[in-house]
């Protein structure tokens, strides 16, 4: 099969009154959610004509957003997944390489949406000179209202006819290599980066989750992040492939521990992929001590270090439970290694990475491009993104021909990350190279600070960042333990160069939209805090 949709609508047959979809207060059948999706691409493809666009989707994580990215897939197109809570800027810039054919949305988003296009009709018209004055013909001041991308409304497909003809025809003009979506991602140059995902690379990365880790049609995954964000790959179309029931978890629960887990066991969930934060929150509030999750079976981590103290938690508390920690940039699709978590670790070790995902094969290249045991992790196979939309500089930089094959054109995928492999056979990771520290003519993974810090009982979280101005490494964190205190136990256990300069304690970490510890929120704060 050479089309996502083609694996859903498989499912769609095989288990159509299963629940596909559902939150705390609705829930939608495969067989539903096929329809109400084939109604709103019939919508969308009766109007843009053309097919292989690209739609930005302004819908906040629901049901009806599955139905809007299911809907773009029908219509022929490839879809953008964006956060709606983002500054009207930010979608500025995104627009400004993604160009969207149209933005699909709901009518509680009508005001945002109509600024989002006023902010582009006003460019138009100040582009054009026309000024108030000029305005007075009643065609300019119509023109000037008009909104430049075209909008739909999710709604308003609801009393739309499916056109199977129409439909059919689009999907014969696919193939496997057409875009299904694009994610955006932050840039170093602070404009951001849209990686193409296309069927290929969806499908093949499907087949690798869903067979390592048994995903079927009894499988109840309890979703916590953004579906503008990779990790919700994984989990959402492992469900529309299997159908398996994708449980929307409401962003609140991450605040209260206990109140997740009474979640987590009225739906039933026995399945989580969440970042390591959020596994953290559980921990460092001892929520075990008062409430177990009665159905779960699997907990999968990705997208940051989980401290190995915290899984020890959840491991002594749930025995029972199977545990993975997976690794992969969102220009993998989602996941190129994975480490089945098998053995006890003390608190103080870091968690291995583990081996490639089949069909998915790991280079670790030195500054030379000649392979080695350690140095930079290169992917390549079909999980592979196509590069970067309408960004062919930035894409030539990091998808690049094998080094160590001259043969014949291979692309493989230069990650940026620093791995090595140990004894085991096992990588491990080190750290980014940007990310990497220069201090005391050493070089310094800040990620062997953390862990080393992290496994101190009094410390919850902690995040090492580097100052280059002022050539200082602070170490952030939340604990009770008073940073005169910390300094002097971090003596015992990093030597002199590894050391934070400066220990300064926090109430809360601050994290991104997906999850993560916003790093560079924590560096800006400091650095305006100081006047530095």
């Amino acid at each position: 099969m050479k089309n996502i949709l083609q694996y859903f609508e498989k499912t769609c047959e095989q288990f159509p009154n299963h629940i596909a979809v559902a939150n705390e207060s609705s829930s939608v059948t495969f067989n539903d959610l096929k329809t109400r999706s084939q109604q709103a691409g019939t919508m969308i493809a009766s109007e843009l004509k053309q097919d292989s666009l690209p739609v930005a989707i302004y819908i906040d994580k629901s049901l009806a957003l599955v139905e809007a990215m299911l809907s773009v897939l029908y219509s022929g197109n490839f879809y953008v997944v964006l956060d709606t809570q983002m500054p009207v800027e930010r979608v500025r810039r995104i627009f400004e390489t993604l160009q969207p054919a149209a933005i699909l949305t709901d009518k509680s988003y009508i005001d945002k949406v109509e600024s989002i296009n006023s902010f582009k009709n006003d460019n138009a018209i100040n582009s054009t000179s026309i000024t108030e004055q000029s305005c007075e013909n009643s065609q300019i001041k119509e023109d000037k209202l008009k909104t430049f991308y075209k909008t739909f409304y999710i709604e308003d497909s609801i009393s739309t006819e499916i056109d199977t003809k129409l439909l059919g025809r689009l999907r014969s003009q696919m193939t496997e290599r057409d875009p299904a979506y694009i994610l955006y991602t932050s840039g170093s140059t602070g404009q951001p980066k849209g990686t193409v995902i296309s069927h290929r690379a969806l499908i093949a990365y499907g087949d690798w989750f869903i067979h390592a880790f048994d995903i079927n049609e009894r499988t109840v995954f309890g979703s916590q992040t953004p579906l503008y964000f990779s990790m919700s790959v994984s989990d959402l179309y492992a469900s529309l492939r299997t159908g398996a029931t994708y449980q929307i978890i409401p962003k609140k629960y991450f605040s209260f521990p206990m109140q997740l887990i009474e979640y987590l066991n009225t739906y039933k969930i026995n399945t989580i992929y969440w970042v390591p934060s959020a596994l953290n929150i559980v921990a460092n509030w001892d929520t075990f001590a008062y409430i177990k999750p009665e159905y779960l079976k699997k907990v999968l981590f990705a997208g940051e270090v989980m401290p190995v103290k915290q899984l020890n938690y959840w491991r002594k508390a749930l025995p029972d439970v199977f545990y993975a920690n997976l690794f992969g940039p969102t220009e993998t699709t989602d996941i190129c290694s994975y480490y089945v978590v098998n053995r006890t670790f003390s608190d103080d070790e870091t968690l291995p990475i583990g081996v490639a995902c089949s069909n998915c094969d790991l280079i670790i290249a030195d500054e030379n491009g000649k392979e080695a045991t350690s140095g930079e992790l290169l992917v390549r196979g079909p999980f592979l993104a196509d590069g970067y939309y309408h960004n062919p500089e930035k894409t030539a930089e990091v998808f690049v021909q094998n080094p160590l094959n001259d043969a014949y054109p291979e692309i493989v995928y230069r990650t940026g990350d620093l791995v090595y492999r140990g004894e085991d056979g096992l990588l491990r990771y080190q750290g980014r190279k940007d990310f990497q520290i220069k201090h005391m003519g050493y070089r310094i993974e800040p990620g062997e600070i953390e862990a080393a810090i992290g496994a101190l009982p009094e410390i919850h979280a902690c995040v090492c960042i580097y100052l280059e101005t002022t050539d200082e490494i602070l170490l952030f964190y939340q604990g009770k333990i008073k940073q005169e205190a910390l300094s002097a136990a971090v003596s015992g256990k990093l030597p002199a160069y590894m050391r934070p300069n400066k220990f300064i304690r926090i109430r809360q970490m601050p994290y991104n939209s997906n999850g993560k510890v916003d790093r560079k929120l924590l560096k800006t704060n400091y650095l305006e805090e100081n006047q530095l």
